[in-house]
């Protein structure tokens, strides 16, 4: 596993424990972090898609953009 797909399912995972801790908030199911997650977590999904094989250049730059 490359280190830059380590790092990235790192985030992921990091991301959507935060966003199961935010919608466990009554108020935080509906609030700002929890559309940024899902927006973020949508992004990957994007970016990524099916597979990690085959990633192009330009994707893999975006996806080291992504982890910032």
């Amino acid at each position: 596993m490359s280190e830059l797909r380590t790092r990235i399912e790192a985030k992921k995972k990091k991301l959507e424990a935060e966003l199961l801790e935010r919608k466990a908030d009554a108020q935080g199911a509906a609030s700002d972090a929890v559309r940024e997650i899902k927006a973020k977590l949508a992004e990957l999904d994007k970016l990524v898609g099916d597979s990690w094989d085959d990633l192009s250049d330009s994707v893999r730059k975006k996806l080291a953009d992504w982890l910032r």
